[in-house]
């Protein structure tokens, strides 16, 4: 059985950052990437739909070690994939990937203190085992085989062609044809551009509408910055200008709610113009980032929208007919593409089974530590980002830590960290996973996550600010994550626990 010290799962925008964090910080420490897909990418490799891009810019959303050079700071799917892979390969990480090896389960052994860990191995007879003493997820948070589609009346009878983005056909041919996007979030937002200019004619059918905030594709004052200074320096300084109007930004929706709520619509406004229903088809009955924003690059959605290539309908959807859809209000529309841009499906740790000591770990029993690591088990930490910022931000933290404690354990010759909740912590209230967001996508498998407390480190703040003093500036040992050894003599004498191919 090969063993290493860290096992990333995941060969994504996380997984590779991760992997670069350690040779960085941990350069003795052996690793290895775990991919179920053929390739390097994860998000920006899967979906492939026309006009795929970044809602967050790539100055936030890219590395904290590698500077974005682009023109374009809302950057399309091909443009983050290069990147990705051109971080993988400066790196020499491709050689640490393993592709085509899904995870099945992980099992702990406080005996040996170490995971071991079954893969579907694409090719092979039967599953494989790979051990490592410490196992970092960086999967993602959404179910890959499968996106999100609810049961519409009458699917079936529809003469067309039904298409979810996730599962996006590389020889669609759409131009010249009727298209209805169904759905009102980024990635419908981002196909109806898209399809209009290349020849379709766009209907987008929402249940309501959604907060839209256009903003300049090139971040200018990025690219005079690069002129002036050196490289490294002009990212750093661009990424700190850009988590500050973030932050600020996000502190106004939650101060000051109606005055954000109207600028935000009053944009709309000034983009379609005054005869264009902005109440209807713009306006939401929430608070801005309640959900998350879209974000349309040089106002792309509005140009198609004005320019009668696209049109947008608020409405509820009756049943799908042989040519289309009707609608609640008895309107019939048709098309010749049904595009069902109606959301994710959320996982768990990439749907992975864990086991601690031969039993199972339901997660929703569990509380979060500092949200990356879960009460009661040992040695495993989960990469999940920002819903109201960009992923890498917290996934470049949380990386940093694992490369904390990965020296904690070797510097005081432990083996074991485990997130050991307090009798009076386990009294904490159970408050959701990721609270005070609700879209629908979020809210229908919440229960199947891991708890936060009222207290630190028992929280997953989604604030930036508070997550660099709780994860990046905070002791390690703060006696809540509890360090501790294995017991080398039950260990001594299994050849099994003792052998290590170790792979630098």
């Amino acid at each position: 059985m090969d063993h290493f010290d860290v096992i990333i799962v995941g060969a994504g925008l996380s997984g590779i950052g991760a992997a670069a964090h350690l040779q960085d910080r941990c350069p003795e420490t052996t690793f290895a990437i775990l991919e179920a897909r053929a390739a390097i990418g994860g998000t920006w490799d899967l979906f492939r739909y026309p006009g795929i891009r970044s809602d967050s810019d790539m100055h936030t959303l890219g590395y904290s070690f590698k500077p974005w050079k682009e023109a374009e700071a809302i950057a399309d799917g091909p443009a983050i994939r290069k990147y990705v892979n051109e971080t993988a390969q400066e790196r020499g990480l491709t050689d640490h990937i393993r592709f085509e090896h899904a995870v099945k389960t992980a099992s702990w052994s406080s005996t040996g203190g170490r995971w071991t860990i079954e893969v579907a191995q694409q090719g092979a007879s039967g599953p494989t085992q790979i051990s490592c003493n410490f196992l970092f997820m960086c999967g993602g948070y959404y179910n890959y085989a499968e996106g999100f589609t609810p049961d519409f009346t009458g699917r079936d009878s529809f003469q067309g062609q039904i298409v979810h983005p996730q599962q996006w056909p590389e020889d669609l041919d759409y131009s010249g044809k009727k298209v209805i996007v169904i759905g009102s979030g980024a990635t419908a937002m981002t196909l109806v551009p898209a399809m209009a200019e290349k020849g379709a004619q766009v209907t987008m059918v929402q249940r309501s509408p959604t907060y839209v905030v256009s903003r300049p594709a090139k971040d200018g004052i990025a690219n005079m910055l690069r002129r002036f200074l050196p490289e490294k320096m002009a990212y750093a300084a661009t990424r700190f200008k850009n988590v500050q109007l973030g932050r600020f930004f996000y502190h106004r929706t939650r101060t000051r709610p109606k005055e954000v709520k109207k600028a935000l619509i009053d944009m709309v406004r000034d983009q379609l113009g005054p005869d264009y229903d902005v109440d209807k088809h713009f306006t939401p009955s929430y608070d801005p980032w309640d959900q998350r924003l879209c974000l349309v690059p040089d106002a792309d959605l509005f140009e198609v929208i004005k320019a009668g290539k696209a049109e947008v309908i608020t409405d509820h959807i009756d049943c799908f007919t042989p040519q289309g859809l009707k609608l609640s209000s008895g309107e019939e529309l048709e098309a010749d593409i049904i595009v069902t841009a109606t959301g994710l499906n959320l996982i768990v740790l990439s749907g992975v089974a864990f086991s601690v000591d031969g039993q199972a770990v339901n997660f929703p029993d569990t509380f979060t530590y500092k949200g990356m690591m879960f009460s009661g088990v040992p040695n495993l930490v989960q990469t999940f980002g920002y819903i109201n910022a960009s992923w890498t931000l917290r996934a470049d933290l949380t990386s940093e830590y694992v490369c904390r404690v990965v020296n904690q354990l070797r510097e005081t010759g432990t083996q074991i960290c485990t997130p050991t909740l307090t009798d009076a912590e386990r009294k904490m209230p159970a408050k959701p996973w990721i609270d005070d967001f609700s879209p629908g996508y979020m809210q229908r498998l919440m229960h199947l996550f891991p708890k936060q407390g009222d207290r630190a480190p028992w929280q997953n703040t989604q604030d930036y600010t508070l997550d660099k003093k709780m994860i990046r500036n905070a002791p390690i040992e703060d006696g809540a994550l509890v360090f501790s050894q294995v017991d080398k003599a039950r260990v001594s004498g299994s050849p099994d626990l003792e052998r290590s191919a170790r792979v630098a």
